[in-house]
């Protein structure tokens, strides 16, 4: 994924100034999906304009600018969803690496490493399903963003707490799986 999909998507749903844009990043899509601040959003937007997939609709004072996706960007965006994860592409996972690594530590450690996974994503999962309670329906433009991404991420955060507690009942006194 790229910020340039991100940016597209956002302004699929609905046209917004990069300020805008910025402050979607440090909520939930910034905490939960990809991060991004305002150094990389105003270049890449500049980029898009170059590239004709999205326009500027308003300008207002100290030169803010609205942005809006073009045909020509839905079409990008569209074409970049529906397409297959590209398999070859380079994967940079961190908790799978630490996953494969596991056996490296001791084996209290490693029961300590799967305990403190099992609690993160248990408390993950419980804070992230107040988040997605407390989203009130038409509450903006980019509110249905909230509650797919939301209630998949509850499940990925069960799963890996259940693999945790599984993976604590699983590994031997000596480390061994």
């Amino acid at each position: 994924m790229s910020l340039s999909h991100a940016l597209l998507g956002l302004l699929a749903v609905a046209p917004a100034s990069g300020y805008e844009l910025t402050k979607e990043f440090e909520q939930e899509i910034g905490r939960y999906a990809w991060q991004a601040g305002h150094t990389s959003i105003y270049p890449e937007l500049g980029k898009l304009a170059a590239r004709g997939l999205v326009h500027v609709t308003h300008e207002g004072a100290r030169g803010a600018k609205t942005y809006d996706v073009t045909d020509e960007g839905r079409e990008e965006l569209r074409s970049w969803l529906l397409q297959p994860p590209n398999p070859t592409a380079t994967v940079r996972n961190e908790q799978v690496l630490r996953m494969f690594l596991l056996s490296a530590l001791e084996p209290a450690d490693q029961r300590l490493m799967l305990t403190r996974i099992a609690e993160h994503t248990g408390r993950a999962a419980t804070e992230l399903r107040a988040v997605v309670a407390t989203e009130t329906p038409g509450g903006g433009p980019r509110a249905g963003f909230g509650r797919l991404a939301g209630e998949f991420g509850i499940r990925q955060y069960e799963a890996v707490h259940e693999w945790a507690l599984w993976a604590l009942d699983h590994i031997a006194e000596d480390g061994q799986a």
